[in-house]
């Protein structure tokens, strides 16, 4: 038996909260985790933003499917089947959603990327290989290996993890960090009382990094 791949189009989708003002604004775009959507997202990057004049973009996965408890949309960044195809078209279509919200909306030149869970690594290989960034704010997920090689390109890096997270455990953040370190990569690690979430003291911790590197 052979097996083929084939290039095909297929349209994904952001959301977007611009702040009111003429702009130019600091651009913050992220990536969700596995199952989850844009929406879920972008109520993260806001809370991150708070009430900062921050442009907010949130890019929702290519491969889409039904939630099975809740019958919404979700989404996932790729499978092990024909992972490294997925990872070209990912950054293909990342690319082009920062080139598009620059193209259509009043989005200064500073960058960060923000990334959950499976997200994470869309948002290391988009500051490795997309737009320059500025930052990346990352929680509970890994360096992949394909961004490891090209660590010293990275921006200032905010990485956080649950002290319970079962799925990024602090032995895969100790691995993380001294990759970082081999690379004289900038970065602070925040670890908070939780799992495998979002929570409120790395959303503070974050909203004020940004605050002290850029306003």
């Amino acid at each position: 038996m052979i097996t083929r791949t084939i290039a095909a189009q297929t349209h994904g989708r952001y959301l977007i909260d611009v702040p009111a003002g003429p702009g130019p604004f600091p651009l913050l775009i992220g990536f969700h985790g596995y199952g989850e959507g844009a929406g879920a997202m972008m109520a993260e990057l806001l809370r991150i933003r708070g009430e900062r004049q921050w442009l907010v973009a949130s890019v929702q996965a290519l491969n889409r499917f039904y939630n099975r408890t809740s019958d919404s949309v979700v989404a996932s960044w790729m499978t092990r089947e024909d992972r490294e195809l997925a990872i070209v078209d990912n950054l293909a279509y990342v690319t082009a959603a920062a080139a598009d919200v620059r193209a259509n909306q009043p989005a200064g030149d500073r960058l960060v990327y923000v990334g959950f869970s499976q997200g994470t690594a869309m948002a290391y290989r988009a500051a490795a290989f997309g737009p320059a960034a500025d930052g990346l704010i990352v929680l509970a997920g890994d360096v992949p290996p394909d961004v490891a090689l090209l660590a010293r390109k990275l921006p200032p890096i905010l990485m956080g993890r649950g002290a319970t997270d079962h799925w990024y455990t602090e032995e895969k953040a100790i691995a993380d960090q001294d990759v970082l370190k081999r690379s004289n990569a900038t970065f602070e690690s925040v670890v908070f009382d939780g799992g495998h979430v979002w929570d409120g003291t790395f959303i503070a911790r974050a909203s004020s990094w940004l605050e002290a590197l850029w306003g």
